[in-house]
């Protein structure tokens, strides 16, 4: 990583790309956006906010842009969020099936100039569906991992889609926000020429710390995520005897909802450390930054992610980090540096390093101080520009 912001690296124009036209003085080309969540859902997170920066760029640039996502229980089919319109059809569980026939029948008279689809669920093969240029944004790809969070006949369902990749995007694209998530995509056949890495960024006037804000006075390690199985919260359930047996009156606080909690409570049970876990569930975004810089440790055990922003926004909390060996934290964790690195699975090894955290004030603060230092080189802003430079994606001329 190099200068301040996002770093990206290849960017090369792929085999059959045309660059989108720049934006001149009484035109407004369209960029059609297609990612299964957008802001108003529920469950939209990082791979939406991810999105939406992008996209408030684009509209800044003079483009005209429709973001098409699922709908929702109580979402209405069309709405404007920040200069974007939105279109909402189908549901989470048919979304990729539904968008072939929105783009025939809604969006095809004219084309977009560019569609740009964020993988970050199944893909919808937009290339098959559309004359436009297409584009892709790639959070991470679930591969295998797939097969943690859902029943075999889905999760095959899944790594199929995912095969067809590398040939359906075969002249697109790609802008992925890790070098792991990079790789990933080479090692499935597709061309690096085609690949740019730009880092998430990140809002420095939400996420900082705070004088005001004192440390708790319990050793206090915090989860913020979806409480889903593939988070690997269960991992961090099954090391926490051992950190109690190390740091008595350490405790662990998790701020998230999801589908796993009932599960994740009965083990918390099982394992005797019911006493020293608080589900918080949702707590709007001031509690929980309130929450990031009062913890000592913020812990991120998901076998994969794309970046692992949760890492970074901690760091920029003045707080020491905590994760998994895996890919995505790799690169948004810098080793023995900003937080301590944990081959995933390994329950000794992860209590024995939040032991190390809780039980070591000079080694909190080293981390903490070297955490602050990596987040300040990241800012929305300069992620939006450099993802939508690589895209193709020009400015009023």
């Amino acid at each position: 990583m190099s200068g301040a912001g996002p770093v990206a690296d290849g960017g090369r124009r792929g085999d059959g790309a045309r660059a989108a036209p720049s934006v001149a003085a009484g035109t407004a080309p369209h960029l059609l956006a297609i990612n299964f969540r957008d802001m108003a859902h529920p469950e939209a997170g990082g791979a939406e906010l991810h999105l939406e920066q992008i996209l408030l760029e684009a509209v800044a640039r003079g483009w005209r842009v429709t973001w098409l996502a699922s709908g929702f229980p109580g979402g209405v089919p069309e709405s404007e969020h920040r200069g974007i319109r939105v279109l909402r059809r189908g549901a989470w569980w048919n979304f990729n099936g539904v968008v072939p026939g929105v783009l025939r029948r809604e969006l095809a008279a004219p084309p977009p100039d560019l569609v740009v689809e964020d993988i970050n669920k199944v893909p919808c093969l937009t290339p098959w569906w559309t004359r436009s240029k297409v584009a892709a944004i790639v959070p991470h790809l679930f591969g295998t991992a797939a097969f943690a969070e859902a029943a075999a006949p889905v999760a095959l369902y899944v790594v199929a889609l995912e095969a067809l990749i590398p040939w359906v995007y075969r002249r697109s694209r790609f802008v992925v926000i890790s070098e792991s998530t990079r790789d990933d995509l080479i090692a499935r056949g597709i061309a690096a020429g085609r690949i740019t890495v730009v880092h998430c960024g990140l809002d420095h006037d939400v996420y900082r710390t705070d004088p005001t804000v004192a440390k708790h006075a319990r050793p206090t390690i915090l989860f913020v995520g979806r409480l889903r199985r593939y988070k690997g919260l269960d991992w961090v359930m099954r090391a926490l005897p051992a950190v109690l047996g190390r740091v008595p009156g350490a405790r662990l606080q998790v701020i998230g909802d999801g589908p796993f909690e009932s599960q994740l409570r009965r083990a918390a049970d099982r394992l005797g450390v019911a006493a020293a876990v608080e589900f918080l569930g949702f707590l709007p975004r001031a509690e929980k930054v309130r929450r990031m810089q009062e913890a000592w440790v913020v812990v991120q055990p998901s076998p994969k992610e794309g970046w692992g922003l949760t890492v970074v926004e901690a760091g920029a909390c003045g707080t020491a980090v905590v994760a998994a060996d895996s890919p995505g934290l790799r690169d948004s964790v810098r080793r023995d540096e900003t937080g301590l690195l944990v081959p995933f699975g390994d329950d000794a090894r992860l209590a024995d390093a939040l032991a190390r955290v809780l039980a070591d004030p000079a080694l909190r603060a080293r981390l903490a101080a070297a955490g602050r230092h990596w987040a300040e080189r990241f800012s929305w802003p300069a992620c939006g520009r450099a993802s939508l430079d690589a895209l193709g994606v020009g400015g009023r001329a």
